[in-house]
């Protein structure tokens, strides 16, 4: 097993764990602090080991592990390189945990996504455009005008896509992208399961776009989160029967 030179001169060696949480933190610094920047490649990992001082099989693995959470980029032939680093990108790992989530975690989810999309709503609300309100209100007549529970979601989830995309923050948008559509069969569950919810639904929408088209900030809050929460107290409650 390869040792840093420290290592090798003292005859001790770190937990790997440790070595090679380091080894992450001081790319991530790095990249921070401007020293790399999207779309650089990275040093050779000899020289960037030699560089931070661990070994070559930490600095592998920190490589690996960031790879994974989409920071660095493995090109095939041409070496590692940052990645571009958008929300969208850095956040698909936790898209894919949400995915997984079952029974009190997905409770859990719908929590902090009640919390986001009401102030999501919130910054819409002052910050949204004629084009983007007539989107809006495009799926909320589409809602209105079937009864097929597959197209009713449909719209439901382009209709909070309109409304947060209009909230102008990119790394919001793309949390709750991930929080919508992957909570979307405790929608489906709900929809299928519960007397009323469908016009129930639509209604909660339809608040949500006058407070859009009033420009009031706190009334979107208000139903925003008034609407994510019936989902998840409906949840809630069947966890504990």
């Amino acid at each position: 097993m390869d040792e840093t030179p420290a290592e090798a001169e003292t005859g001790t060696a770190q937990p790997k764990g440790t070595v090679t949480q380091r080894a992450i933190d001081r790319i991530k610094a790095m990249i921070a602090q401007g020293l790399l920047e999207p779309g650089q490649k990275l040093p050779t990992e000899r020289d960037l080991a030699a560089q931070l001082g661990i070994s070559r099989s930490s600095m592998r693995e920190a490589v690996r592990a960031l790879t994974v959470l989409g920071v660095l980029e493995a090109r095939h032939g041409s070496g590692i390189y940052v990645t571009r680093l958008e929300a969208g990108d850095l956040l698909e790992t936790f898209g894919v945990v949400a995915d997984l989530s079952r029974g009190p975690r997905l409770v859990e989810l719908l929590e902090v996504r009640r919390v986001l999309e009401s102030t999501a709503t919130a910054l819409a609300a002052a910050r949204i455009t004629p084009e983007a309100l007539a989107g809006v209100e495009r799926h909320l007549a589409a809602m209105g005008a079937t009864d097929d529970l597959e197209e009713i979601l449909a719209h439901d989830l382009a209709f909070h896509r309109e409304i947060v995309a209009a909230a102008g923050n990119t790394a919001m948008a793309a949390i709750l992208d991930g929080l919508s559509s992957r909570t979307l069969r405790a929608r489906v569950w709900r929809g299928y399961q519960e007397q009323g919810a469908v016009e129930r639904t639509r209604r909660e929408h339809a608040a949500i776009h006058r407070a859009l088209a009033a420009r009031d900030p706190e009334a979107a809050r208000t139903a925003a989160a008034a609407h994510v929460g019936e989902v998840e107290e409906w949840l809630r409650a069947r966890l504990t029967d």
